[in-house]
C-alpha cells in the first residue's frame, strides 16, 4: 500500500505533470496554440522565454513595449466608453491631452517602465504582471486608470502648498487625501529642493514659500511622480476618480484663485 502511494506521488510530481500545470495557467487559446506547435517552433518559444526571464526588468519593458504596443493600442481604442470617460475627466482637470495613438503608446511604455521600477527588488514578479496586462482585458484597461491617475498627480505636484490646502478642503475625506497624496508630494518638494521652507515660524516668510508655485521641468515632473508613487497607487488614484463623479472634488476657480482670502499660512497642512 505504501509502495503504491509512493508511486502515485512520483507521478503527480513528474516532469509531464509539472508541464501540464504550467499550461493550465494559460488562457485556453494560448494553451491550444502552444500544444499545437511542432518541435522546431517550440524551441523558438523556449529561447524567447529564456531570454526574457534572464533579462533585466528594463529590457523586459523595452521588449514588451516594442512587441505589444500596437496590439494593445488597438484593443484600448475598442473600449470607447472608458476612453471617452477618461477624456472628460482630463478636460475637467484642464489637461490638454487627446489620448491619441501617440499618447497611448507613450503611456504604455511608461507603464511598463514604472512597473519595472516598482519591482526592482522582486524582478521575478515583473514579467508575470506584464504578461497579465497583455493577456487580460481587465488588466489592460487599467492603463486608462493609470493615465488618469498620473495626470491628476502631475497636477497636484505643480500646485503651491496653499493650493494643496484648498484642494484638500474640497474632499469628503480630507485626512485620507492629505495622507495619501499631499504629504508624499510636499515631502518630495522638500527633499528635492523644489520648495524649501525657511523661517517657518515667521509669518511673512512662511507665507512666501506657502503660496509659491513649484517650478518643475517636464522630465523632472515625470521622474518625481514615478519615484513618489507606485504603479498601483497611480492606478488606484485613477480608479477612485472614475468610480464616482464626486469621489475627488476639483474646483479650478477656487483652487487657483490668485487673490487668497485666507488670513493664516499654513493651517491644516502644517504637518511636515
Amino acid at each position: 500500500m505504501n509502495k503504491h502511494n509512493y508511486k502515485d506521488a512520483d507521478l503527480s510530481h513528474s516532469p509531464q505533470a509539472r508541464a501540464d500545470a504550467i499550461l493550465e495557467k494559460l488562457p485556453p487559446e494560448v494553451k491550444n496554440w502552444a500544444q499545437s506547435l511542432p518541435w522546431h517552433q517550440r524551441r523558438y518559444v523556449l529561447s524567447l522565454s529564456y531570454i526574457l526571464c534572464a533579462s533585466t526588468p528594463e529590457l523586459q519593458a523595452e521588449f514588451l513595449d516594442d512587441y505589444t504596443a500596437d496590439g494593445l493600442i488597438s484593443k484600448m481604442f475598442e473600449d470607447i466608453d472608458t476612453l471617452h470617460r477618461v477624456k472628460q475627466y482630463l478636460i475637467r482637470f484642464r489637461v490638454k491631452k487627446e489620448l491619441n495613438e501617440i499618447d497611448l503608446r507613450s503611456y504604455i511604455r511608461q507603464f511598463y517602465i514604472h512597473s519595472a521600477q516598482d519591482v526592482r527588488r522582486q524582478t521575478d514578479q515583473y514579467l508575470e504582471s506584464a504578461l497579465r496586462f497583455v493577456l487580460s482585458t481587465e488588466e489592460r484597461n487599467n492603463v486608462f486608470n493609470y493615465i488618469l491617475g498620473f495626470e491628476f498627480i502631475k497636477i497636484v505636484f505643480q500646485m503651491s502648498w496653499l493650493q494643496h490646502e484648498r484642494l484638500a478642503r474640497l474632499q469628503k475625506n480630507e485626512s485620507h487625501f492629505i495622507n495619501t497624496y499631499i504629504k508624499p508630494i510636499q515631502h518630495a518638494h522638500r527633499i528635492n529642493g523644489i520648495i524649501v521652507p525657511k523661517d517657518e515660524r515667521i509669518f511673512f516668510a512662511r507665507r512666501h514659500y506657502y503660496v509659491q508655485p513649484p517650478n518643475i521641468s517636464y522630465n523632472k515632473l515625470i521622474e518625481l511622480v514615478m519615484a513618489t508613487f507606485s504603479t498601483e497607487m497611480v492606478t488606484d488614484c485613477g480608479f477612485t476618480i472614475t468610480r464616482h463623479s464626486q469621489s475627488v472634488e476639483f474646483d479650478t476657480d477656487y483652487i487657483y484663485d490668485p487673490h487668497p482670502e485666507e488670513e493664516r499660512f499654513p493651517t491644516e497642512l502644517q504637518f511636515i
